[in-house]
């Protein structure tokens, strides 16, 4: 299989992200539909967190457990600013957009339509960074001549981004705002095309440090967007509902994980 056809591939992997988006395009739904919306969202991405953090430390945990103390440490420090870096970055972001729109008179928009147009923006950035480093994955193994795996990784990780889709509009349809179909193209460019780009970069560059770079970035603003949203969650008093959304969303990562394991990826 040459280069431009396992690209070809890992294009279509990342763009399944499409097929979870319309659900944003959802028509004022009911009071109780939308703290469940948001609710799988918050399980979805707490599922992402773990499953991205747990990838990040692999490398750290194996030099370790091999007595290379040195690169441990090193990348052990990269991971936690990068971790830091993801978080903290999005708080100060955050800050920064809510005086620039106090500043231009809108301060009443921070609770509204645009806030939640910025979570699922930050919702989008974050699943990128993680899908970024599932295409240096998809990469690395077609270079090393593992085609099978390749292509397995590229249908389990396909799946696993139509959910993230969901994830990433829920917030929007959670609080009755439709977005544009071009702003709804614009985010799944912003979520999914990363996979493409890692997987063009990853037939000719392995470097563990890189992939906890981009793995650690997309910890730390998934991290922050969860805060975000169980804020919202906790606004709603359903907390029943809100708890019951979490678990189906943890679920729905782990069952499209778990087609990944089962497949042999």
């Amino acid at each position: 299989m040459s280069s431009s056809e396992i690209a070809l591939l890992g294009a279509i992997a990342g763009f399944t992200i499409y097929l979870g988006l319309p659900i944003g395009r959802l028509r004022a739904p009911l009071p109780r539909t939308r703290v469940l919306l948001n609710a799988v969202a918050i399980g979805i991405l707490v599922f992402l967190l773990w499953d991205v953090l747990t990838h990040a430390w692999e490398p750290i945990d194996n030099a370790l457990s091999d007595h290379h103390y040195g690169p441990a440490v090193g990348n052990g420090l990269f991971f936690f600013a990068c971790f830091g870096a993801g978080l903290l970055g999005l708080v100060y972001f955050d800050r920064l957009m809510a005086r620039r729109a106090a500043a231009a008179g809108e301060a009443g928009k921070t609770g509204g339509r645009s806030r939640f147009d910025t979570l699922a923006l930050m919702i989008a950035i974050g699943i990128g960074l993680h899908n970024f480093a599932e295409g240096l994955a998809i990469g690395n193994s077609a270079a090393s001549g593992q085609l099978q795996l390749a292509v397995l990784l590229i249908i389990g990780f396909g799946l696993h981004n139509a959910t993230e889709g969901f994830g990433i509009v829920a917030p929007l349809a959670a609080e009755g705002t439709r977005p544009s179909w071009g702003r709804l193209g614009l985010l799944g460019l912003i979520g999914g095309g990363p996979t493409f780009l890692g997987t063009v970069v990853g037939q000719s560059v392995t470097n563990d440090t890189l992939s906890i770079g981009f793995l650690t970035l997309a910890a730390g603003s998934i991290l922050y967007v969860v805060i975000e949203l169980l804020s919202v969650a906790r606004r709603s008093a359903m907390k029943e509902l809100v708890t019951w959304g979490i678990f189906a969303g943890v679920v729905a990562g782990f069952v499209t994980d778990a087609i990944v394991t089962a497949a042999g990826a």
